[in-house]
C-alpha cells in the first residue's frame, strides 16, 4: 500500500516510518524542509520525499493522487501564539487536498480531551481531529496523554526534575492524575490500526496500566534510578510561576513549559481500552516504559527526540535558507591550525557538545548558556541526542546542525540562543589544516555593540577549542 506521512522529521514519524516499511508498505514522506530529512539508507528503497507546508495550499497539490492510506501527526505548542488557528487552517488545508485523491484511511494522533474544561493546546488538538473527520475517506482518531520514551518531550522533563532536584517544592498541578503510555505501544497503535475496519470512524484513547499522579510519576522515576527524592506541594504556585519553574529546571523552552502547565491541570484519563481488546494489544507498564528508555539511552539508541524538533527552539525556519553562509556585512573570527591526526580531530568534532562540551572553557560556555536561558533563550540544556552521530537538523545545544558531512569532514552549526543578530559556526578540514570560522551578521548598532563586547573572549574559547581539536587524543 501507498501511505503518506506527515510529521516524517518528528518523534512519532521517525519511529513509525521503519514500522511502516517493514509492514511492506511504500511511504511519501511530507516534509517542509527536505534538507532535515535524513532516514537511514536501508529505507530509502521505499521512500518518497515531497516538500508540503500545510499552510500553503499550493504544496499540497504535490500529494500523490493514489495514496491508500495517511498519518496526520504534525502539532505544535510553540512560537506562535495563534497557534490553534494555525493548527486548525493545516487540519482544514489538508483534509481538502486528500478529498481530490483516492485515500482510504487517514489516522490522527492526537490528545485525550475527555474533560469539559480543556486546555488551549487540548482544545486546539481536538478541533484538528473535528476537521479531519469531515473528509471524504475513512478516518480514525487516537488520543494519547503522556508519552513516555527516550528522547520524548515528557520523558525529557520528567528526567530533569527528578535527577537535578533531590527536593521539588512543586505546584498543586502535580496531583494531577494522567494516563502515560510507552512510545513503543503508541508506535504499535498507530501501525495496527491502519485499514482496520472496525476503527473507522470512531475516536480511541490509548493509554498504558497505570493511572498516576505527575507526583508519583516523579518519585517512581526516582526510583528507577536509586535515587532518593523529596516533594512538597504548595497551593500559591501560579501558572505563570508554574511555567518558569519548568523553563529554568528543564530543557523546554517558555512558551513549551506554558502550554505544557496548562494542560498538565487537566486530567488525562482513558474512558476506556476498548482499542486493545480490538487490536490484540496489552500497554506496557509505566515502569517497563522507564526501563525500556533508559536501555536505549545506555546503548545510544534514541531514535528520535522532541528536542530536534523546531519547537525545541521556538524559531521556524528553513535550513536552506541559512546554508550559505553569509559575507557581507558579517563580522569572522576564522582561525586555522595544524591536525595531528585528521580521523582523530573529525571523530573529536562529531562528539562536540552535549556531555562532551566545548574542549575549552567550559565555564564560559556555561555561563553563556544561563545567560541565554534567563533571556528566554534554550541555554545549554537540550545537549544532544546521539553522542557520536550528527544529522543535518539535529541540536547541539543551542546550535542547530545545517550541514554534517564526516566523511568531506565539515560542520556548520547556526545558532539558536538569543542574539542580536544571527550568528554561525563552520569546522572544515583541509587537508592537514582543521579552519574553525564564526560569522555574525549583526542586526542594527546592538548587534555591532555586542560583537565587540563578546569578541575577547572569542580569542581565549575558540582558539583553545581549536588547539584541543587538532590535537592527537592522548590514549
Amino acid at each position: 500500500m501507498k501511505i503518506l506521512l506527515t510529521g516524517s522529521t518528528g518523534y512519532i514519524g521517525k519511529r513509525l516510518l521503519p514500522i511502516l516499511i517493514e509492514a511492506g508498505h511504500e511511504v511519501v514522506c511530507c516534509v517542509r524542509d527536505i534538507k532535515r530529512f535524513n532516514p537511514p539508507a536501508s529505507l530509502k528503497a521505499n521512500i518518497s520525499v515531497i516538500k508540503v507546508d500545510l499552510l500553503d495550499e499550493a504544496s499540497l497539490d504535490a500529494i500523490p493522487k493514489d495514496i491508500d492510506g495517511a498519518y496526520y501527526l504534525v502539532h505544535s505548542m510553540s512560537s506562535s501564539g495563534d497557534y490553534a488557528a494555525l493548527e486548525e487552517l493545516s487540519a482544514i488545508n489538508f483534509r481538502n487536498a486528500l478529498n481530490k485523491t483516492k485515500v482510504n484511511h487517514v489516522v490522527y494522533l492526537g490528545g485525550i480531551a475527555n474533560e469539559l474544561e480543556l486546555s488551549k493546546h487540548l482544545t486546539s488538538r481536538k478541533n484538528v481531529e473535528l476537521e479531519l473527520a469531515k473528509g471524504d475517506y475513512n478516518f480514525t482518531a487516537l488520543r494519547a496523554g503522556i508519552i513516555i520514551g527516550s528522547g520524548s518531550a515528557s520523558f525529557e522533563i520528567i528526567r530533569d526534575l527528578v535527577e537535578k532536584l533531590p527536593v521539588m517544592i512543586t505546584p498543586k498541578w502535580l496531583n494531577t492524575k494522567c494516563q502515560p503510555i510507552g512510545i513503543s505501544d503508541v508506535i504499535a497503535f498507530l501501525s495496527k490500526v491502519l485499514f482496520n475496519p472496525k476503527t473507522f470512524q470512531q475516536n480511541f484513547d490509548i493509554g498504558g496500566p497505570d493511572v498516576l499522579s505527575y507526583k508519583n510519576m516523579l518519585l517512581d522515576f526516582g526510583k528507577a534510578r536509586n535515587l532518593k527524592r523529596k516533594i512538597f506541594v504548595v497551593p500559591v504556585m501560579t501558572p505563570k510561576l508554574s511555567s518558569y519553574w519548568l523553563y529554568f529546571v528543564t530543557s523546554t523552552s517558555y512558551k513549551l513549559a506554558s502550554s505544557l502547565v496548562n494542560s498538565m491541570k487537566i486530567e488525562v484519563i482513558c474512558r476506556d481500552n476498548r482499542l486493545n481488546t480490538i487490536l490484540e494489544l496489552n500497554p506496557i507498564s509505566y515502569k517497563e516504559a522507564l526501563k525500556r528508555a533508559f536501555s536505549k539511552i545506555e546503548n545510544n539508541e534514541i531514535l528520535s527526540s522532541w528536542k530536534d524538533a523546531y519547537s525545541s527552539s521556538g524559531i521556524h525556519f528553513n535550513i536552506s535558507e541559512f546554508i550559505q553562509v553569509p559575507s557581507f556585512g558579517c563580522f569572522k573570527d576564522s582561525r586555522t591550525n595544524v591536525m595531528e591526526n585528521r580521523s582523530d580531530c573529525i571523530e573529536k568534532i562529531w562528539r562536540i557538545g552535549g556531555n562532551t562540551g566545548w574542549y575549552y572553557g567550559s565555564w564560559l560556555w556555561r555561563i553563556r548558556g544561563f545567560i541565554d536561558k534567563l533571556s528566554g533563550g534554550v541555554g545549554l540544556r537540550r545537549g544532544r541526542t546521539n553522542p557520536n552521530s550528527i544529522n543535518v537538523g539535529d541540536t547541539i545545544d543551542f546550535w542547530r546542525v545545517l550541514y554534517a558531512n564526516k566523511k568531506e569532514g565539515r560542520l556548520l552549526l547556526f545558532a539558536e540562543m538569543k542574539l542580536p543578530g544571527e550568528a554561525w559556526l563552520e569546522f572544515k578540514v583541509e587537508g592537514d589544516k582543521l579552519s574553525q570560522t564564526a560569522t555574525f551578521r549583526p542586526l542594527g548598532l546592538a548587534g555591532r555593540l555586542y560583537w565587540f563586547f563578546v569578541f575577547p573572549f572569542h580569542g581565549f574559547i575558540f582558539n583553545g577549542m581549536l588547539k584541543r581539536l587538532t590535537a592527537r587524543t592522548k590514549k
